[in-house]
């Protein structure tokens, strides 16, 4: 009896380890994309948001498209129909929030998007705690944006409809990711995603490509939002999701904007006023309550071992 407790005790003391790495290295990974959406705001004023958005699919696809290997006959559209829909929502998505965090900064661009996995999360509950939680965060967003409760009396009208764009288009890249991941093994729904991504892209950023304005400066920072925003987050994602549950990697998603706003201090030099630090708590606090509490379906005991062995 003591050798199987000595055992128990082992294998929770290597789960928790194991759920350890996988949260630390999600943090990082929030790091990562917020601090590349910070030098994206560097670079966007000298060379346009789809030129950045263009070179950043262009990072991710020289990360997986080596690992893509499709075979023709399942290049059919009943299969990668979503994918392909993945990818217009993909550069809608990035366009709309990069061009959003220009005109109206990081922080605020980075909460008002967070509008759309709140929804997500929301959708299909009938909780009153989810009510309060919907409610809490579009208070936070009317904080952010309206005159005279800060200092958003100049804010960008644009710049807010871009980021409500950017929020929707981020539901439907939920959404879509799921469909892909059901219907396409490994990376192959990302790498379909991002070719179509980048295909839509490239006109775009032909038509608004000055090479006047770029040197080594603006080369190094636009590869550093491809490799800062996608490759390094989505390599990652896989060996994370491994080991933590969906929940626990929801709720540190929903400390994004937190994230995202102390970059824009940092390195975009962006000011908030007390309420609208308040409104950015209130947000993220709504989504982390939200999804904290939802319940999870039971696992069977053949999910449970699964669980145990990836």
């Amino acid at each position: 009896m003591p050798h199987e407790n000595d055992s128990t005790a082992m294998t929770d003391a290597a789960l928790s380890r194991r759920r350890f790495t996988g949260a630390a290295t999600q943090v990082g990974t929030e790091v990562s994309i917020n601090f590349g959406s910070s030098l994206a705001g560097l670079v966007i004023p000298v060379v346009g948001s789809f030129v950045v958005v263009a070179v950043r699919q262009l990072v991710m696809l020289v990360v997986v498209l080596p690992v893509y290997r499709p075979k023709r006959a399942e290049l059919t559209w009943a299969r990668l129909w979503p994918a392909l829909a993945l990818g217009v929502v993909l550069a809608v998505m990035n366009v709309s929030f990069y061009e959003a965090v220009h005109l109206i900064g990081l922080g605020t661009a980075a909460t008002i998007e967070f509008l759309g996995p709140l929804a997500i999360a929301l959708a299909t509950s009938r909780r009153w705690l989810d009510g309060v939680c919907a409610v809490a965060g579009g208070l936070g967003v009317v904080l952010l944006i309206a005159p005279g409760t800060s200092d958003a009396a100049a804010i960008d009208p644009w710049g807010v409809a871009l980021a409500l764009t950017s929020a929707a288009t981020w539901a439907m890249y939920i959404l879509l990711t799921r469909r892909v991941a059901v219907g396409l093994p490994g990376l192959e729904g990302v790498t379909v995603a991002s070719i179509v991504s980048l295909l839509l892209l490239v006109p775009f950023a032909i038509a608004t490509f000055d090479a006047s304005a770029f040197d080594w400066t603006v080369v190094l920072l636009l590869l550093g939002v491809g490799v800062l925003s996608s490759a390094l987050p989505y390599s990652l994602d896989t060996f994370i999701l491994r080991r933590i549950p969906p929940r626990l990697y929801s709720i540190i998603t929903s400390f994004g904007p937190v994230i995202a706003a102390i970059f824009g201090w940092l390195v975009l030099a962006e000011t908030f006023t007390l309420v609208e630090v308040l409104a950015i708590a209130i947000v993220c606090g709504a989504a982390g309550t939200a999804i904290a509490t939802q319940r999870d379906r039971p696992k069977s005991d053949l999910e449970q071992t699964a669980e145990g062995m990836a």
